[in-house]
């Protein structure tokens, strides 16, 4: 049975899904995407390498455009999402862009259950493990999914920057830096991360994980570090005096104390 948290992330990101994909707002810019254009962020792609020819797993996919950009490289991808809105929307993506993919809609835990086989290369960025209680268990699947020789690349907002809010133009430490997994971070919001705006405002739960949890879940799960990445930089405004910085990221603006807004990372399993 579902806990409470589960039915509002899973119905915040149905909504959501619903949202990005008509991208009322030109945030992921899609119909630039069916164009031809390339939509991986300059971070991830200056990282990730080549991966014509690899078998890749995107875990926590979304709508699938990142897995389709990956599939416009070369690479045999299969997209995962609990959101079926989104598993729907990536399958109509793909259709239109005429990119081959498959797209698996289930809980990121479940991976192992419904996907057959090993991959040369999960990839997973952008608002993915604050929605999941446990990132030890997270990091298993990382590793369960990973054929011998396989990478992980990851690559996401940064603890340090999720713990602060912003309070009267200032940035205050709001948030503990470890999220207890039974007791996550709930909020309200009339508006997605897109500008979209909600029918009614919906709820969602969060936590954060130290980088120690992060990193020593998946050496603990048998991957080894290759590197380790900070960056100023984000898609998306995590705090209103965030500024673009070029290319679809924004960072702090001049004067700002900086601090890194994000971290990537790639791992090996032996």
């Amino acid at each position: 049975m579902a806990a409470p948290w589960q039915k509002a992330n899973l119905s915040n990101w149905n909504n959501r899904a619903a949202l990005h994909i008509r991208d009322a707002t030109g945030f992921y810019n899609v119909d630039g995407f069916l164009a031809g254009e390339d939509k991986l962020y300059p971070i991830e792609a200056s990282e990730i390498g080549d991966v014509k020819g690899k078998r890749l797993l995107h875990l926590q996919c979304h709508f699938g455009l990142d897995t389709l950009s990956l599939a416009r490289r070369g690479a045999i991808v299969t997209g995962l999402d609990f959101s079926p809105v989104a598993i729907e929307g990536a399958r109509d993506l793909a259709k239109k862009a005429n990119l081959p993919a498959t797209f698996v809609e289930a809980d990121i835990y479940d991976a192992r259950k419904v996907i057959d086989g090993h991959f040369d290369m999960v990839f997973s960025t952008w608002g993915t493990i604050c929605w999941l209680p446990d990132v030890k268990r997270w990091a298993q699947v990382v590793a369960d999914m990973l054929a011998p020789g396989g990478s992980f690349y990851f690559l996401d907002s940064h603890p340090s920057a999720q713990i602060l809010d912003q309070r009267d133009n200032h940035l205050e430490p709001t948030y503990g830096w470890r999220t207890p997994m039974e007791k996550p971070d709930m909020f309200e919001t009339a508006t997605s991360y897109t500008g979209d705006v909600h029918e009614e405002k919906t709820a969602d739960y969060n936590w954060i994980h130290p980088l120690s949890d992060i990193i020593g879940g998946l050496l603990e799960a048998g991957l080894r570090l290759e590197f380790l990445h900070e960056h100023e930089f984000l898609p998306y405004k995590l705090f209103p005096v965030m500024v673009p910085a070029g290319k679809g990221l924004f960072h702090l603006p001049d004067g700002s104390v900086p601090f890194p807004l994000s971290f990537s990372l790639k791992a090996v399993k032996p």
